[in-house]
């Protein structure tokens, strides 16, 4: 990532106005509510007593479930274009920051070598932290749900993987760089606001998330590539959306429905 750090004051100033924008529209303030549903959990009687909802449904009106979901997908979307415009209207090329139109063919098995390496330590985590008390009960979505909602939790998965991965790794590590951060700071940066927003989850989740933030970031900061990792946490989030549909219960990680 051949980024060159910015000296003019004006222009960091701008950059740090950006990022404290940016941040209360999308990710900084999802960190701010895990947090304080976190700290909530544990007035109201420990996190290991809490349930956390995989997407909910969002109306009992089917329709308009289905319309709010696909929303949803609509605005992580945004957020992702978001981030690539601000970074193109400042001059640099997405190409050249590892946003392309297209992953290659060598993206696919990168990216689902990553979400085994990932995924599954994650997933033993997940179920140590919540035998321990340090991680919430998670509902899945009912399976006798509508036809459609299978298809919506794909689309959410990739609209999460899009997002997440365009604005926390791709975004921020770039602005970090331009303001003269170290690539390990700026790393550290991504990592720790990653676990944050994941915190309503859990200690476990939080932990589990700076992990892969750490691995995730530093994986593009020497390869200055974003298709993988997209890849990688698609199929993580479609693991994690579809597949508690099935097996959560068996898991021991699924809360009973009511």
């Amino acid at each position: 990532m051949n980024i060159e750090p910015i000296t003019d004051p004006a222009q960091r100033r701008g950059l740090w106005v950006e990022l404290a924008v940016v941040g209360v529209l999308t990710f900084g303030m999802s960190a701010i509510f895990a947090v304080l549903s976190l700290v909530e959990a544990q007035l109201t009687g420990g996190i290991g007593q809490s349930t956390v909802a995989l997407n909910p449904s969002r109306s009992p009106i089917g329709w308009i479930d289905f319309a709010r979901q696909s929303l949803s997908v609509v605005r992580l979307g945004g957020i992702a274009a978001l981030a690539c415009y601000l970074l193109w209207r400042s001059g640099i090329r997405l190409s050249a920051v590892g946003i392309t139109r297209r992953p290659t063919a060598g993206d696919l098995p990168v990216g689902i070598g990553l979400a085994v390496l990932i995924g599954v330590p994650g997933l033993g985590l997940v179920v140590v932290a919540h035998l321990l008390g340090a991680n919430a009960a998670l509902v899945p979505s009912d399976p006798s749900g509508p036809w459609w909602q299978a298809p919506v939790l794909i689309a959410v998965a990739i609209g999460n993987a899009v997002a997440e991965e365009v604005v926390v790794v791709a975004y921020l590590l770039v602005r970090l760089r331009q303001l003269g951060l170290p690539d390990g700071r700026a790393l550290a940066c991504s990592a720790l606001l990653r676990g944050t927003y994941h915190l309503y989850q859990g200690i476990g989740g939080g932990l589990g998330n700076i992990v892969m933030g750490l691995v995730f970031g530093r994986f593009y900061q020497r390869t200055n590539r974003l298709w993988p990792l997209v890849v990688a946490h698609a199929l993580i989030d479609v693991v994690a959306f579809v597949g508690f549909l099935l097996i959560g219960d068996r898991l021991g990680l699924a809360a009973v429905q009511r």
